[in-house]
């Protein structure tokens, strides 16, 4: 699968067009490109820990992530947020390990941490010297097992939770836009959360509601552990046997999969009013496969062709030609359970917003419908097979690309699989996709205004 955007613990989900090349490809196809073969080890343990190992050649470093499956569709009613909090709350204390000790264990080192929250799954990742390999296993296994959260450690993560809220979302005249998108986009109710929760319901969380979060969750039965880099074989067998295995899964099984939601089949117009607003925006949604669909390489292909770098059909038409929009984008929210296709565009003022929606919704629909030329097909093609092999290059992105396609697309092989099929997806795949998701679809639209009035004419 290829990489998506992977917010820090210390920050939040960014939304933007991305930026890029905007010369002419050539016109022929490319020859294949070697993709490297991601084919790990995999081990289970008694407990249900999954572990994926691949060794590197030429590094003298290793990552190690541990993935658990939880995130924002996981949070309890009335609590959004707990998954979230998690990212910043297992960087504390532990029964052995004083707070901030775990960067400690990698920073002093010469190696970084960090770690991530997704609707789907949070990730815990670090990169250290390869001597340094079984002190950040004993550490990851230590946290898992023996986390210590008072109320203290609480009240202070929670304030920081707090403050990202505030710079990211409410500060940011945009903030809500994007955090309105899975309000509106999912039907799926645990995906209707935006990851960084609702700060009221963060708040009335309980110490106890806490740590019932993390008993629940951070178990060996939810984890998926990741080594890539320098590593002996044995050795990391006989570590993980060592400080994983005495973890005992939960007596209660985990709570199976929700139910799939039902294909949409009304569109909708609805209208967010916000204060202080400089220029309107637009929101354009549909439904989209889940994670794990053949689909996906060719909706990869749209989205580049759409809104990847200044030479995207997007940013081609809305903000060069008819400046309409001052940016604009195309992601695809693909999650396990459920997916979503969102476009947005923000207004220059040149027009109103139920114009600018509609030239938006038109340019994406222009992609499934007219004939797409060679040369844009392989300018988005490269692309993403650039920006995939560039973040392979290092032991933490194959790890990540590793694990993100065990969790999402049901497999670790399709982390080289996917890149091999992006490679024969033609035009007819990518206007199939969309014909079937856009044209066929019920689209949902959402109107981002000035509460005054002022900025939509």
């Amino acid at each position: 699968m290829l990489p998506a955007y992977r917010p820090s613990r210390r920050s939040l989900l960014a939304w933007s067009a991305g930026a890029g090349l905007a010369w002419a490809w050539p016109a022929a196809a490319l020859a294949p490109l070697p993709v490297p073969d991601l084919r790990p080890r995999q081990r289970r343990l008694a407990n249900g820990l999954q572990l994926l190992s691949l060794p590197m050649e030429d590094t003298a470093t290793v990552a190690v992530q541990l993935f658990y499956r939880v995130g924002g569709k996981d949070d309890p009613p009335g609590r959004s947020g707990l998954a979230h909090l998690f990212e910043h709350l297992m960087f504390k204390g532990t029964r052995h390990m004083a707070a901030e000790q775990f960067d400690r264990l990698t920073e002093d080192v010469g190696g970084s941490n960090n770690a991530f929250t997704a609707e789907d799954m949070t990730v815990y990742h670090s990169q250290v010297p390869a001597q340094h390999l079984e002190a950040l296993l004993w550490a990851e296994a230590e946290r898992m097992a023996h986390l210590q959260v008072d109320q203290a450690g609480l009240d202070r993560e929670r304030a920081v939770v707090r403050e990202e809220y505030h710079q990211r979302v409410l500060a940011d005249p945009y903030g809500r836009l994007f955090q309105a998108i899975p309000v509106y986009g999912f039907e799926h109710p645990g995906y209707r959360r935006p990851v960084i929760g609702n700060i009221e319901e963060l708040e009335a969380a309980t110490l106890a509601d806490v740590q019932a979060f993390h008993a629940e969750h951070y178990r060996p039965d939810k984890a998926l552990l990741v080594v890539v880099g320098a590593f002996d074989a044995a050795s990391l067998d006989r570590w993980v046997d060592r400080y994983f295995g005495p973890i005992a899964a939960p007596e209660r099984a985990a709570a199976p999969p929700a139910v799939p939601q039902p294909r949409r089949t009304r569109e909708a117009l609805h209208r967010l009013a916000v204060p202080g607003l400089p220029q309107p925006a637009v929101l354009a949604l549909w439904q989209g496969p889940r994670a794990d669909s053949a689909e996906l390489p060719a909706l990869q292909l749209a989205q580049a062709l759409l809104a990847e770098g200044e030479a995207s059909r997007l940013n081609q038409s809305l903000v060069l030609e008819q400046r309409l929009a001052q940016s604009c984008g195309f992601e695809l929210m693909l999650n396990a359970e459920a997916g979503l296709l969102a476009a947005h565009a923000i207004s220059t003022g040149r027009s109103r917003p139920e114009l600018l929606l509609e030239r938006l919704s038109r340019e994406v629909q222009r992609l499934a419908e007219e004939p797409i030329p060679p040369a844009q097909l392989e300018r988005a093609r490269a692309l993403l097979l650039t920006q995939a092999l560039l973040e392979r290059e290092t032991p933490e992105g194959r790890g990540l690309a590793l694990g993100q396609a065990l969790l999402l697309r049901g497999e670790a092989a399709a982390a080289t699989l996917d890149l091999e099929q992006l490679q024969r997806v033609g035009a007819e795949a990518v206007q199939r996709v969309l014909r079937r998701h856009v044209l066929q679809g019920a689209r949902v639209g959402l109107l981002y205004v000035d509460a005054a009035g002022g900025a939509a004419r």
